[in-house]
């Protein structure tokens, strides 16, 4: 893991300094200006549902918290757990801990799932053990000697998440975890984030399914044009219908 010096950041929620704190975030795609000034806080173990119409920033503000080389950090600071992970490259705060599932999930070609998670390990030997991650995905378990890139999309999707807790975690990040599943997958899914939620990960969920992700958050924000325009509790979001059809159409 990497070894910085503790800082302060310049944001604090309560009097105490936040477990993930995002200031003033401004994000680009070439000349295009997508995420605009983007502020928020979260406690550790939270779970916060990042919302929005398609074209909103919502990928685009995921991708630049794991310091993902696009879209690129012009301005604003990133902290998670008082480390400045807006002065880092991807390898680096996936190193401290931020690890991102990506809408296509990326399994490897070639490999079983035990290799897959296997490979997570060598990287990030400190992580889950592989036992230890088939407890909660029983099924990986299962189909341990499969190919990974053969497996059904759900299970895709629990490779995927049990290769992210293979490393040593500090703050999820889930790109359309739902994206494509059917809706008994999507119920699999849910499970399995909600046995996440459990363990104390502190996680943010892009995704387009905003009742389901609404229900699994304790928070929500909501994009729109690069900027966020609502902050409050899932609850509240799911109680506001006004809110949901000017936003998110639902």
């Amino acid at each position: 893991m990497t070894s910085l010096p503790k800082q302060e950041p310049v944001r604090n929620q309560g009097g105490d300094p936040a477990f993930f704190s995002v200031h003033n975030v401004h994000a680009y795609y070439g000349e295009s200006y997508i995420v605009q000034g983007v502020s928020f806080d979260i406690r550790e173990g939270e779970i916060l549902a990042l919302l929005g119409r398609n074209g909103a920033g919502k990928t685009s503000t995921l991708r630049a918290l794991a310091r993902m080389s696009d879209p690129e950090l012009k301005h604003g600071e990133i902290w998670l757990d008082h480390q400045p992970l807006h002065t880092m490259k991807a390898w680096q705060a996936a190193r401290l801990g931020v690890q991102l599932v990506p809408e296509d999930r990326r399994i490897i070609p070639g490999m079983t799932v035990q290799q897959n998670l296997e490979l997570a390990q060598i990287a990030e030997p400190i992580g889950w053990s592989v036992e230890r991650i088939y407890e909660l995905f029983p099924r990986l378990g299962e189909r341990a000697e499969q190919e990974g890139i053969t497996l059904s999309g759900g299970e895709q999707q629990m490779l995927a998440i049990g290769r992210a807790l293979a490393r040593d975690i500090k703050l999820l990040l889930l790109d359309e975890p739902y994206e494509g599943l059917a809706p008994v997958i999507v119920q699999e899914i849910e499970k399995t984030l909600q046995n996440v939620k459990k363990l104390g990960i502190t996680t943010i969920i892009v995704e387009q399914n905003a009742i389901a992700a609404l229900k699994l958050a304790d928070r929500a924000i909501i994009m729109d044009s690069g900027e966020i325009v609502f902050d409050g509790t899932a609850q509240a979001v799911l109680d506001d219908d006004e809110l949901r059809d000017q936003y998110l159409a639902i």
